[in-house]
C-alpha cells in the first residue's frame, strides 16, 4: 500500500464516525482542526493510537519541512516525499497536515490571514516529530 493510501486509511479511522455525533454536534472532547479547506473533528483516542504511524508518515516528508531541517516549507511542495517521489495529491497532503496538527506534530508557520501573501496563497507547514518520542 502506498503512502497516500496509508495516510487516507489513518485519516478516515481517526475522524468521528456518524454514530458518535449526537444531534449534529461533535462531542466536547473532539480535536477540532482547521485544515487548508476543511474543518475536521478527530477522535482523541484514535489520534493517540495512531501517533506512531502519523510520525512515520511525517518523517517521509523532505527535510525542509522539519524543525531541525529547513524549519518549514510550502504546502505546495508537500506532494513530494524526501526521496523526490510524488506520493499524493492535495487532498492527501491536507489529510496528513490535519493528522499532524491533531497529533501536535505539525503547525502552520503563519496565521491564516497571512496565507494570501505566500506562493499560491498556500500556508507554510512546519513538522516537529522530535517532541513526540
Amino acid at each position: 500500500m502506498d503512502l497516500s493510501q496509508q495516510v487516507e486509511e489513518v485519516f478516515m479511522s481517526c475522524l468521528f464516525k456518524e454514530e458518535e455525533v449526537t444531534e449534529g454536534k461533535l462531542p466536547i472532547y473532539a480535536i477540532l482542526v482547521e485544515g487548508i479547506v476543511h474543518r475536521l473533528g478527530f477522535h482523541p483516542q484514535r489520534i493517540e493510537l495512531n501517533k506512531g504511524k502519523i510520525k512515520e508518515f511525517l518523517n517521509e516528508m523532505p527535510k525542509e519541512f522539519h524543525k531541525n531541517g529547513g524549519g518549514g516549507w510550502s504546502f505546495l511542495n508537500m506532494c513530494m516525499d524526501k526521496h523526490g517521489v510524488q506520493w499524493g495529491e492535495h487532498r492527501n497532503i491536507e489529510q496528513l497536515v490535519v493528522l499532524g496538527i491533531a497529533a501536535k506534530m505539525v503547525k502552520y508557520c503563519m496565521p491564516r490571514d497571512m496565507w494570501g501573501i505566500l506562493p499560491g496563497g498556500m500556508p507554510y507547514i512546519a513538522i516537529d516529530t522530535e517532541k513526540e518520542k
